[in-house]
């Protein structure tokens, strides 16, 4: 993965593919992307400029399909968790002064967190670090 500086940010658009592309088990083609959209389904060149940009961006990746000579498979280059770690790192460090408990107090005030969820928060603050992953991860 590119250093974390290098990486041009993803506009919403850009983040719907990936998306899609994240949530698949193999590399597609822009056929199979768009299938995966709901309707109203963007245009082929739609989706295929999109993959151009975010390739030049460093995100995904694409080779010739196997036993084809002119179709193309994408795929992403880092997982969906590496993308939003490295978005949240940028997050603390641009906007909390590189603060976790700066972060955590601003989400705390901001977000509508059910009392339910805090103690479940507070649950994964008490595990040691590589237990807490694992429920981390659950919801990526």
């Amino acid at each position: 993965m590119k250093k974390r500086n290098d990486l041009r940010p993803l506009t919403k658009a850009e983040m719907e593919v990936m998306n899609v592309l994240w949530d698949a088990t193999e590399a597609l083609t822009i056929h199979e992307i768009i299938e995966r959209y709901p309707e109203p389904r963007p245009a082929y060149t739609t989706i295929a400029t999109f993959l151009k940009i975010i390739e030049a961006k460093g995100y995904v990746e694409h080779f010739k399909k196997e036993g084809s000579k002119r179709c193309f498979v994408f795929s992403p280059i880092f997982t969906r968790e590496k993308y939003i770690a490295n978005v949240m790192d940028d997050v603390k460090d641009s906007l909390f002064g590189n603060s976790t408990k700066k972060l955590f107090s601003f989400l705390i005030r901001t977000e509508d967190i059910t009392d339910e969820e805090l103690m479940e928060i507070m649950q994964m603050v008490r595990m040691s670090p590589m237990e807490g992953m694992d429920t981390l991860s659950d919801g990526l």
